[in-house]
């Protein structure tokens, strides 16, 4: 069975106002004191109002949701103990004029250094999915082959609609705020790993970002573990719905090692067309159409999922996931997206109800 491991990024809120509270050293330092909860699962993030969150190495859907559902409890509790919300939200809803507080570490110092502007905006949280490799020759391999059907998960996982105290007409606000790093969007295709390294090695010694870490392509290699890691997806409001993220995204990387194997020939759309399908994706998610990656032209994006779950199908089975995909997927198609649910909320209460939505959301059990 092949590998999976999901990280989840949250933010801090004050309950009346919904601004982010920089509490997350208080929070974390409660965190470490409770039993249930290892020091491995516990990370800062690069504002002093995150808090990340990462799971073991899974091999089941089941274990991967325990382990979410589990800190996420904990979390909250802590995060209600010093008087703030825990919200799984792609982005703050509201921000300060005033240059956010960073984590103390030096290293953010020096990404603030390198990229002011972005960094006091990066209030954005990401699920990031890693898939066991065998190797990095077969990693590119199946990172080659994966690219088409990036702006898909991107458009499943939508849920970042509000900036700045308005709706941004997009359901990830955070993969547009993303496209203003140096090295953004889908990657390119590589002829091989050596390809791979060659080009990465040349970007963090360029001076244009700070070092090969700052790659915020949608999907890499990791430089720390054997995996792919697929960062296109907003952190979802629940557990579930990351899980089933993570299968999907564990389906795609399993087809893309079978089809390198079989050294069959991959699909390669144009960059500029992957480009706009990803932008595309992140404004209208699932409710419109998007970008077929063979014919090049709009669908409906439910045909489009269908045609996905088919390519992907004998992955979805080999590793015993399909039911609970197929669960999954019916019960994001009855109640939304995070962005449609996020939408909903402050349409029909305001700022109470969509605080009340992160709240709920976040420990939330099926």
């Amino acid at each position: 069975m092949t590998t999976l491991g999901l990280e989840e990024e949250y933010l801090l809120l004050e309950p009346r106002s919904g601004l982010p509270a920089h509490r997350a050293g208080e929070v974390e330092r409660l965190l470490e004191s409770t039993p249930e909860i290892s020091d491995d699962e516990i990370q800062r993030e690069l504002l002093s109002c995150q808090i990340e969150t990462a799971t073991p190495v899974c091999e089941t859907l089941t274990q991967a949701e325990e382990s979410l559902l589990n800190f996420r409890r904990k979390f909250a509790g802590a995060a209600t103990r010093v008087g703030t919300v825990g919200a799984a939200t792609g982005t703050a809803p509201w921000i300060r004029q005033a240059y956010p507080e960073l984590t103390d570490k030096q290293r953010y110092e020096d990404l603030r250094a390198s990229a002011p502007g972005i960094v006091g905006d990066q209030f954005v949280n990401g699920l990031h999915v890693h898939v066991g490799v065998p190797d990095q020759e077969r990693g590119v391999q199946a990172l080659n082959r994966i690219r088409p059907w990036i702006p898909l998960l991107t458009a499943l996982s939508v849920n970042s609609p509000y900036w700045l105290s308005r709706d941004s007409g997009f359901g990830s606000w955070r993969v547009i705020h993303y496209r203003r790093w140096a090295v953004q969007g889908i990657p390119p295709y590589f002829a091989d790993a050596a390809d791979y390294e060659r080009r990465i090695t040349r970007l963090g010694a360029s001076g244009a970002i700070l070092d090969r870490g700052v790659l915020t392509w949608v999907a890499r290699l990791s430089d720390h573990y054997p995996t792919l890691e697929l960062r296109a997806c907003d952190v979802q409001l629940e557990a579930q719905d990351s899980v089933l993220l993570g299968a999907l995204t564990r389906a795609l990387v399993v087809t893309a090692l079978g089809d390198a194997e079989r050294d069959s020939t991959p699909l390669v759309p144009d960059p500029e067309l992957l480009d706009a399908a990803l932008w595309q994706a992140a404004r209208d998610g699932v409710e419109g159409t998007l970008v077929d990656p063979v014919a090049a032209e709009p669908v409906p994006a439910g045909q489009l999922l269908e045609a996905f779950l088919e390519h992907v199908g004998p992955a979805l089975a080999s590793e015993g996931d399909a039911d609970w995909v197929r669960a999954g997927v019916e019960t994001m198609k009855e109640r939304g997206t995070g962005a449609e649910r996020q939408r909903r909320a402050m349409r029909d209460g305001g700022m109470e109800a969509l605080l009340s939505l992160y709240g709920h959301s976040l420990t939330f059990e099926p």
